[in-house]
Formats: C-alpha cells, structure tokens, sequence
C-alpha cells in the first residue's frame, strides 16, 4: 500500500508539470516553423544544424508533455471523449517532431530513402494538431468552448453564435418576493451556477464531482458527498470555502472569483436546514446569519415580505446592541492565527470568530480575541486543543450569545467561569470532560435556551435537575443504551434491502 501511496503521488507531482512542459514543443515547432517560411522567402539565412537542434527539443519537449499529461489524467475530474481525444492529439505532435528532427538529422539525412521527404509534411502535422491539441488542452481546464466563448459582435452574429452573456448574468439576481422564493432554485443554485460550475460540470468534473444537476450534486465526488444534510460546517462545501486562500484544497482554487461571506452563509444555512431542493424561504427557519443576506437578495418589494416573515421571529437582544467597530491589528492578529473573523450582519459591528481551519489553537492564543471583547458574539471554539485555561478570556466576552466548545478538553472548571455571561443563548459542549455538577453551574446563566451535552461525562438526572431551575431550557443528550438497544432491535426485524427491493 505504501508503495502504491508513492507511485500514486509522484505520479500526481509529475503530472502537474503536464502544462510546464506543453510550452516547450508549441514554441519550438513555431520558432522552426517560422525559420523555415524566412528560408523560404530568402529573408534569413540560418545553419540546417539549428533548425535540427530546434526540433529535437520540441520532439523532447512533447515527449515529456506526453508523460506529464498522462499522470495528470490519472487523477480524473475530466470528459473522457474529449480527454481522449487531446491525447491522441498531443501523442501525433511527438510523433511528427520526432519525424520532422529525423528528417532533418545529419544523423539520419543519408540513411533513410526519401527522408527528406516527410519532412515538411511532419512540420506541418506537427502545427495543426499542437493548435487542434491545445484548443481541446483549454477546454479540458476552463469547460467547453472556452476559445470562443468571448468572441465579441458581429462575429457571433456572422458565425451563428449565441448571443453573449453579460458579465454579470451567472451572478445572484435580485428576488422579486424572497419569501416565496425556491431556497434551491432561486438562491443556492445562482451561487453554484456563478462560482461552482465552470469546475464542476458535463465536459470538466473536477475531482469526478458534477454540480451541474441535482442528482449528481446529491451523489458528490470521488471523496463521497460534499454536504451533510443538517451540518452545514462539517459539510466540505462549505469547509472548503472557508479554508486560507493558499490552500490547494481551497474552492473556489486561487485565482477564481471568490464567494462572499454572504454567499458561503447562505450555502451552510441551506445545509443546515436539511438541504430541500422542493422547499420556500417561508418555509425553512431563517438564522440571524442569513437574514440580512435574504434581505439584500430581495427588490424593494420584497424587503417588506422579507421583514413581515421574520418579524415573528423573537431576536436576542444582543443583536441590537450598537459597539465600536473593532481594532483593525486584533482582527488581523485572529487571522493571521488561522481564525475567520466575519460581521454577523454587513450594517454590524457584532462579530463571529470561527477555528474551523485551527484544530492546533491552544490556550495561549485564546488571548487575542479579548481585544475584542465586546464585538464577539459568536465563537466557534469546537475541536480544537483549548482546555479550562481559555475560560478566564472566554468568560471576559461580555455580549457572547453563541459558543461551541465541542470535542475540546474542557471540564466544569469552564462552566464555573462563563456561567455569568449575560447574553448567552446556545452552549455546545458535545465530547467534553463536562459532569452533572458542570451543567448545573449553568442554572445561574440567565439567557440560556439551548443545551447539547451528547457524549460528555452528563447524565439524564443531571439534565433533569438542570431543567428543573430552567424549565424552557432544550437539552440535547443523545440517545441512552435502552434506545440504543431498541434501534438495533428494530433493526434486525426491519426487512433487508433486497427483500425491499423485491417488494
């Protein structure tokens, strides 16, 4: 295994050299191409050996492209017609430089009868199909047509060409009523369409993921689906949003269009809500994340459907509150730490502060969020290496409504210290050192609505006397051992999916 692992990532690494080296016979085949039309016409006058010397690197050259080109389709992601095709093409380029140089060769000049002969027929295979072969090259990157998808009027007309997008129709368009608006049609797919798409679709599918139709969005890549249905952050479209910009795994790659923060929110919030594909706005509950960004979708007509949609909904009334904006130098200390550092709203000084790329951050470094105190209100803190050492600054973010502290090494010492946080609402502690005495702490922290302690050291009679002194807390403990036992009982007397199948 180890050393297929090896050869598998060599071949990787010498394929990405595959459009290092297409340069080399393109600009060779030219420049001998072009000294043979100067001899031709008397303008130059340059030495046979030269002009050998010219094609045998181009026969080199389009060798190892050959070599470098194969890797590189190795990893797939590509149209197979149109991959074949260009493979073919470049395999007739070799073969007609390494014609041409031997027919040029005083290697061979006197060895082979009529040589001389393929010579310029070579040369001129060799062209064509470099042209024909670097055409398919840039579909194969860029999609289909690309080579003429900016073909500018009145050529198109001439040539029977569609008329030209503009350059902002695969943007995010205004929503005449966005609470009647399709979640997936009207505004996850436009921002698919816009930033996902050019990499993910019939004729270039990236990593073998098309997200050019539903089904095939649904099914994922060759690393299995992309989204977990209720878990927008674990979710690798969105996680690969989120990752630094440097990072080759990071979509959209450097380079391309990047997607807003409102964008990547909308995608997560849309996973969160179990990704409908059939669903309304109305019809799903809309975060305080996405709600501005809904809003902004929407006419002037529809801000006001938008707002009598959400006015029911009950706002924490931290996020009314008005704070400075924060310090620029504590904001880029945070992300040069690997930490995002979005606004909760674009109007907003409230922010959230995020370590979903950080899972090394440690306790010594939880120190710079307390310049800003007052702006954070979200902190996503989750599978990191923080232990009860971070509390004393966690417990120092006065208007904190939302922490994640899951998979972390945190004990009751960290509830003894935040329980007195103000504006906190939502505490994740799922996979913590956190007991029956660390979750009663909480029953002095006054704004508290939401609980999940599955998989800590928190048992059912702890959680009930918690809800006896906070009757309208929602507490999330998981499932106990009799549930467990009943699942797996219902599980075996459930028919096996070939006796459904042949139902």
């Amino acid at each position: 295994m180890i050393l297929l692992q090896a050869s598998s990532d060599w071949a990787a690494f010498i394929g990405r050299f595959h459009p290092v080296l297409v340069h080399l016979p393109i600009g060779f085949l030219i420049l001998a191409g072009l000294l043979e039309i100067g001899r031709l016409v008397n303008k130059i006058d340059v030495k046979e050996s030269t002009i050998s010397f010219i094609l045998f690197w181009s026969a080199i050259g389009a060798t190892l492209s050959c070599i470098a080109g194969y890797f590189l389709s190795l990893g797939g992601g590509y149209e197979a017609e149109l991959l074949e095709e260009h493979k073919w093409q470049g395999i007739w380029v070799a073969v007609a430089s390494w014609i041409a140089w031997i027919a040029k060769s005083e290697l061979f000049i006197n060895k082979i009868p009529f040589g001389s002969l393929l010579y310029f027929p070579a040369l001129v295979v060799g062209g064509f199909f470099t042209m024909i072969a670097g055409h398919h090259g840039g579909s194969l990157t860029h999609g289909e047509g690309y080579l003429t998808q900016e073909t500018p009027e009145p050529f198109r007309d001439w040539m029977g060409m569609e008329a030209k997008k503009d350059k902002g129709s695969d943007e995010i368009k205004p929503i005449a009523d966005v609470n009647n608006a399709m979640v997936f049609q009207d505004v996850v797919n436009p921002i698919i369409k816009a930033r996902c798409i050019q990499c993910h679709n019939a004729n270039k599918s990236k990593g073998d993921l098309r997200m050019d139709q539903v089904e095939l969005l649904k099914k994922g890549g060759e690393n299995g689906p992309i989204f977990v249905v209720g878990k927008g952050e674990e979710s690798e479209m969105v996680k690969r949003c989120l990752l630094p910009l440097e990072d080759e795994n990071h979509m959209p790659p450097k380079g391309k269009t990047q997607l807003t923060e409102g964008q990547v929110a909308i995608l997560s919030w849309w996973i969160d809500q179990g990704a409908p594909f059939d669903k309304k706005v109305a019809e799903l509950k809309a975060t305080d994340a996405v709600k501005s960004v809904l809003a902004a979708l929407s006419g002037s007509q529809s801000t006001s459907s938008y707002s009598q949609m959400t006015a029911t909904t009950k706002e924490s009334p931290v996020l009314s509150l008005k704070v400075p904006s924060a310090d620029a130098k504590a904001v880029e200390a945070l992300k040069k730490a690997g930490l995002l550092v979005m606004p909760i709203t674009n109007e907003s000084n409230l922010l959230e502060v995020n370590a979903v790329n950080v899972g090394s951050l440690i306790d010594a470094q939880i120190a710079l969020l307390e310049p800003l105190k007052e702006q954070i209100i979200w902190l996503k803190l989750g599978d990191t290496k923080i232990t009860d050492q971070a509390a004393g600054t966690i417990a120092k973010l006065k208007n904190l409504q939302k922490l994640h502290l899951e998979n972390t090494g945190i004990t009751d010492a960290t509830m003894r210290q935040i329980k007195s946080l103000p504006y906190l609402e939502y505490l994740n502690l799922v996979n913590t050192q956190v007991t029956d005495a660390g979750i009663k702490e909480l029953s002095a922290t006054p704004n508290l609505l939401s609980l999940h302690v599955w998989h800590s050291k928190v048992t059912e009679a702890g959680v009930a006397a918690l809800k006896q002194a906070k009757p309208n807390l929602d507490v999330t403990i998981g499932i106990n051992e009799q549930q467990i036992a009943d699942f797996i009982k219902a599980g075996e007397t459930a028919p096996k999916p070939e006796e459904a199948k042949k139902k």
